[in-house]
């Protein structure tokens, strides 16, 4: 494991319980790492999906994001990088 995989696993996980514990990554769970916009630097665990669902991006509920609650922050996969996804923004 090289240092850049050290550090995404240090992150906590996206929609994991604020009281839970174990805030970070569980062993054998595929994650990538969101970057940029209201959930920078959290990883979201997208095990089980497809890579046709992987390729086409997230809509993530957040309060963080430009339209508060109930809305949804966008992230697209990294060309290049299957381990990011980049903010393109937010939605209501």
């Amino acid at each position: 494991m090289d240092s850049n995989d050290e550090q995404l696993l240090r992150g906590r996980v996206y929609g994991q319980d604020p009281s839970d514990p174990h805030q970070g990554p569980r062993p054998g769970r595929t994650y990538v790492e969101l970057v940029g916009g209201p959930l920078d630097g959290l990883l979201l665990d997208i095990s089980g999906w497809t890579q046709d669902e992987a390729d086409t991006g997230v809509s993530l509920q957040t309060e963080l994001g430009q339209f508060g609650a109930g809305g949804h922050a966008l992230y697209d996969p990294r060309p290049g990088d299957r381990g990011r996804f980049d903010w393109s923004g937010d939605s209501p």
